[in-house]
């Protein structure tokens, strides 16, 4: 194979709120942590272990934006990016180090709302593919556009 390929797929828990920054030029992004979790069963001992994962999240713009205003601490989304390694000089002189995902889709599953209310929540679930713009509407695979009206029953 001549390419190579950085690609990083997570489905999590939001560890805390969306911290946003905002720049001069009119863009931003958001940063949040995730945790996603293995749980196995010690063979030695029968306990079950979980071992939990902390990933640093980055968004940008409109993708930020819509992050904030609907994702919480607690919350369950599916992110898909890049790995991004970054380095910077720390106040006290040390070189620090980090590995972020840089989002280039991403899908709200549940949040803490639904969990607790037994997953009958209205919230909205959208979904970005670009990085830019959100979706507009659900969309069933295979069905691009305005193939199917609101009034149907059934999109197919």
């Amino acid at each position: 194979m001549s390419g190579t390929l950085n690609k990083v797929m997570l489905i999590g828990h939001l560890g805390d709120e969306v911290k946003m920054h905002y720049f001069e030029g009119g863009g931003c992004i958001g940063r949040f942590p995730i945790a996603t979790n293995e749980t196995y069963t010690n063979k030695q001992t029968g306990e079950r272990v979980t071992n939990t994962d902390w990933h640093n999240v980055v968004v940008r713009n409109k993708a930020a934006e819509i992050c904030e205003k609907y994702l919480s601490k607690g919350d369950k989304v599916y992110v898909e990016g890049r790995l991004k390694n970054r380095q910077w000089q720390g106040e006290d002189g040390n070189t620090r180090y980090t590995t972020e995902i840089h989002v280039q889709d991403f899908t709200f599953l549940t949040t803490k709302k639904d969990s607790m209310a037994g997953g009958q929540g209205n919230a909205p679930r959208p979904t970005d593919r670009s990085n830019a713009q959100p979706a507009q509407s659900p969309q069933v695979e295979g069905v691009q556009g305005g193939g199917v009206s609101e009034e149907d029953d059934l999109p197919f």
